[in-house]
């Protein structure tokens, strides 16, 4: 197994991951805001799940702690002031092979092409696509296409890694490898993680804290601490047990919605 050396891991940051203060977001031309007054701490290390239903400004929030919108009131501070970003879709340029995806975000850090494919080899090993440099995304499999863009994300070398849904479109077996993929990986690398789902199972298995967002307008409307001990699994009882609570809450949200 190839690991993130410490040389290769920016170091953490006294202060927050993520801090964000009273954000909020409303789109031109909508009289109703997406987010509202969304105030949220991510130290750095730690792996957050954001959840929520469908529309509830989820993905809004993350392009915001992005850098790819921007709020309209509020404070968003992020360490390193940049995070990589990783989407549902690969977004792999599919003229390319692996390695080359990879390479891209190692050359806007100003490596040299020899270094490049170096690094780009090691990145992908890291995932476990020691094989794969050559391939095109046509000749790889979804999860395996995931698996690229995640080693491009790494390839940033950012403290703070953003996660839209990655894993959604993935089959159940091929979506659970590659969660103890991610669980290692997060491990080895020491990076805070946010990672955005509507799949309450996939946010308790993953997250040390679980954030449910209210449904339109986005507000933090509870937390909770995933304190389950020994390894978690998508079926494992501790997981359901507290899945079930979290669905509740969420299903009284979304009735709640409906009812305005």
């Amino acid at each position: 197994m190839t690991a993130l050396t410490t040389a290769q891991v920016p170091s953490r940051v006294e202060s927050a991951a993520v801090r964000l203060d009273r954000v909020s977001k409303t789109f031109r031309g909508s009289a109703l805001p997406v987010l509202d007054g969304v105030s949220l701490t991510v130290q750095p290390g730690e792996l957050v799940a954001l959840l929520g239903a469908s529309g509830c400004g989820k993905s809004t929030l993350l392009n915001i702690i992005a850098g790819l919108d921007k709020a309209s009131s509020g404070a968003v501070e992020v360490a390193g002031d940049r995070a990589a970003l990783m989407f549902q879709d690969a977004a792999l340029f599919p003229w390319l092979t692996a390695g080359k995806n990879v390479e891209l975000a190692l050359k806007l850090r100003g490596l040299g092409r020899t270094e490049r494919k170096e690094e780009a080899r090691r990145l992908l090993a890291v995932v476990r696509l020691d094989n794969a440099f050559d391939k095109r995304p046509h000749e790889l499999s979804g999860g395996m296409r995931q698996r690229v863009a995640l080693a491009r994300a790494l390839g940033q070398r950012r403290e703070v890694l953003l996660m839209d849904e990655p894993f959604a479109a993935l089959d159940a077996i091929t979506r659970d490898v590659l969660h103890d993929e991610l669980i290692r990986i997060w491990g080895e690398s020491g990076m805070a993680i946010v990672f955005v789902t509507h799949n309450v199972r996939e946010a308790v298995r993953l997250g040390q804290r679980v954030v449910l967002l209210s449904s339109r307008p986005g507000r933090v409307a509870r937390e909770w601490t995933v304190d389950i001990d020994g390894e978690r699994r998508i079926e494992s009882p501790a997981v359901a047990e507290l899945s079930t609570e979290i669905t509740a809450v969420l299903r009284e949200e979304i009735v709640r919605h409906g009812r305005h």
